[in-house]
């Protein structure tokens, strides 16, 4: 079977063709290494997967930030993920 047709589970947990996955995984690098890019990656970064909540925080605001750290955290996937595969 031809490499574009078979499908795996992307690092998002998404079933979709390796091809399809190699390219989102390419357009996140070329829109994250560029300095603009870079710079609201650490923005995202400095709000999310760098911020501590104190004691009190509920459950609620917890939950909502492990949201944001996911996604951060899949976008720095992506990033390694493409620079792996070159």
């Amino acid at each position: 079977m031809p490499q574009s047709k078979q499908t795996n589970i992307g690092i998002d947990g998404y079933h979709r063709a390796e091809d399809l996955e190699k390219q989102i995984n390419a357009n996140v690098h070329s829109l994250f290494s560029s300095p603009t890019g870079n710079a609201v990656l650490s923005y995202l970064k400095s709000i999310t997967i760098e911020a501590v909540h104190g004691a009190a925080v509920t459950n609620d605001v917890l939950r909502h930030a492990e949201g944001q750290r996911y996604i951060v955290g899949l976008i720095e996937r992506r990033l390694v993920n493409h620079e792996r595969s070159k």
